[in-house]
């Protein structure tokens, strides 16, 4: 995965309102820990944080104001508006290159499975260790022929050089199942309408 270069500068004052100051002059609060070190305040540009963000498990180049060398982190928790496109804090992991780091990578579906089937997903991302300099964008789960009854385990997952699962070898991925077909799916139906009716009759007689 290549990184994304951004430029930051520290920020000396804290609290809700000093956030709100920031966002309005175009910059996104950010803290950056990791390896033992004291968290850094950090301000960056809004826009150059939104766009970069849209990636997920991005790998950042930050150029911290005064720093000789940039640093490599990952976004670990951003805080959004829920109703506006505004992102109001990033916790950011210092990372160094070499390192593995534990993250979760979206599954890909590729193939079809049995005509008359459908997937039933347990997980739509592999919690995998990963180094932190070649994490993938995601992970493809082949369901080329699986007839119904087959199913996909994390141990039948293959993973990318370098990549190891950091979840139960034997926690489900997907399943092949049958399509309800429409006279199931209302029979199903009638019967829930049929206990309800007896219900509401079992409450009127009392």
């Amino acid at each position: 995965m290549a990184d994304v270069k951004l430029t930051a500068t520290t920020r000396t004052e804290f609290g809700k309102g000093a956030a709100r100051r920031l966002r309005r002059a175009g910059q996104t609060p950010a803290v950056l820990y990791g390896h033992g070190t004291d968290p850094v305040h950090l301000a960056l540009s809004a826009q150059e944080a939104f766009l970069a963000l849209r990636t997920a498990n991005v790998l950042l180049e930050i150029s911290i104001e005064g720093e000789k060398k940039p640093v490599l982190a990952l976004p670990k928790q951003v805080q959004r508006d829920p109703i506006s496109p505004v992102i109001e804090h990033i916790d950011l992991l210092l990372v160094k290159a070499g390192e593995k780091v534990a993250v979760d990578v979206a599954l890909l579906l590729v193939g079809e499975a049995e005509r008359g089937s459908m997937v039933n997903h347990d997980l739509t991302a592999l919690p995998v260790l990963a180094p932190a300099t070649n994490i993938p964008n995601e992970i493809e789960v082949s369901i080329e022929g699986l007839e119904i009854g087959a199913q996909i385990l994390v141990s039948d997952v293959v993973l990318p050089e370098g990549v190891e699962a950091n979840a139960d070898p034997e926690a489900l991925v997907l399943s092949v199942v049958v399509i309800p077909v429409a006279e199931e799916t209302e029979a199903e139906e009638g019967a829930e309408g049929g206990a309800a009716e007896a219900a509401e009759g079992d409450e009127a007689g009392e």
